[in-house]
């Protein structure tokens, strides 16, 4: 169990390394719908992490799902 919550935490310092940069996301939001979001990594909260879209839509992601392969940073 410990492991688990240091990897949260390493991957949530990490995030939180990304604030105010423009980040490339691919996001599984299940049934074969794959989505590429290109934006500006605007916060980063204890739960949540926000990125606005270059559009100005504004989307929000948990650090678990990460951890679940649904959320990817791409390069």
């Amino acid at each position: 169990m410990r492991e688990i919550n240091n990897n949260i935490n390493g991957l949530m310092e990490n995030v939180r390394a990304l604030t105010g940069l423009r980040v490339k996301i691919k996001v599984n939001r299940g049934r074969n719908k794959i989505e590429l979001i290109e934006g500006i990594l605007e916060n980063a909260y204890p739960n949540i992490f926000t990125v606005r879209k270059l559009s100005g839509e504004l989307n929000s992601f948990s650090y678990a799902d990460i951890i679940a392969n649904n959320v990817k940073f791409l390069k």
